[in-house]
């Protein structure tokens, strides 16, 4: 993706994410020039789509990049690359299907390449964060849902619509009592989701008399990042909400080592920020849970990138793919 420096050439990458959009400039060698941010939840797409728009052009005036730029990349759930549309996604407030890629095209005059929301933070890691080298491995989003990235031999697995891999949808045995957005009982996003760690939350306050600092914010109040902080002042049932949803994730990705052989697995997204109060929990799982074949094969790890920039890099990287 290098190109002469007395000519650079940029591209812009954004990250649809079921409550925020992220985007930003990119140059050829991974750099993030400028970056903005805007609200994903408005009554109409096409609302959505004038503000990103809007955004898009300011962060270009405020760069100074000049029209050196050689297209827009956008990540977002049940994004079929081949058509350009949103397919049936269930953590977006406006009906599907979506032209998306020529809604932003239409407006902004760039070309404009999709893919799933998900793949494209695969491709960031693998190309700037923790899966540089890798072959073999899987990307979790943790979000407002859950989705996944796999990359198997080297390539970015993705089916005859861009949905392959959606494991965010695979169903066990520890949510079975939980119903999904998509219709079905027992997906893993029903836990290891932001909205699953709220619901982890109102179970566990509801079923226990333990004292906890969480009962005194008002539901409407109580986010994943409340709960968290909890954990680390020592709340034992903010402990014991993460230590539950890491071993859900743990026995989860046991599952899905079986499927691909991955060198890795790592966590990416706002809920993944817990850090060890997920990650040792789902460590621990994992290697009780797991095949043998892989117990001591597999690492479990947290992006290497910051914030949304795994995804924002890897939507960025689409119009250099296509």
């Amino acid at each position: 993706m290098q190109n002469n420096s007395d000519n650079p050439v940029y591209t812009i990458g954004v990250d649809l994410g079921g409550t925020t959009t992220s985007f930003a400039i990119v140059d050829s060698l991974g750099n993030i020039i400028e970056k903005g941010l805007i609200p994903t939840r408005t009554d109409y797409v096409e609302q959505w789509a004038d503000n990103l728009c809007a955004g898009i052009k300011n962060i270009i005036e405020c760069s100074d990049i000049g029209d050196n730029i050689k297209g827009i990349g956008i990540g977002a759930p049940c994004a079929n690359a081949y058509t350009g549309y949103i397919e049936a996604a269930t953590d977006l407030p406006w009906k599907s299907p979506i032209p998306l890629a020529s809604m932003i095209e239409s407006r902004l005059g760039y070309r404009t390449v999709i893919t799933n929301d998900a793949n494209a933070a695969a491709i960031g890691e693998m190309a700037y964060g923790s899966a540089i080298g890798l072959k073999n491995f899987i990307v979790l989003t943790l979000g407002t849902g859950v989705g996944s990235g796999i990359v198997c031999d080297g390539h970015l697995l993705s089916g005859t619509r861009g949905f392959a891999g959606e494991l965010g949808h695979m169903t066990f045995s520890f949510a079975s009592d939980r119903e999904c957005a998509c219709g079905r009982k027992g997906c893993l996003q029903t836990v290891a989701s932001a909205k699953g760690i709220l619901e982890t939350t109102r179970r566990f306050l509801q079923e226990s008399d333990q004292p906890s600092s969480l009962r005194d914010i008002p539901p409407h109040e109580l986010s994943p990042l409340a709960v968290q902080q909890a954990a680390v002042a020592g709340d034992k049932i903010a402990q014991d909400i993460y230590d539950f949803t890491g071993r859900c994730l743990g026995k989860a990705a046991a599952e899905f080592a079986s499927i691909t052989d991955p060198e890795a697995i790592i966590l990416f997204g706002g809920v993944s920020k817990a850090g060890d109060l997920l990650l040792k929990p789902m460590k621990e799982a994992f290697s009780q849970s797991v095949l043998h074949l892989y117990r001591d094969t597999v690492k479990l790890s947290l992006s290497g990138l910051c914030d949304a920039d795994a995804a924002i890099l890897g939507a960025a990287s689409l119009p250099y793919l296509d």
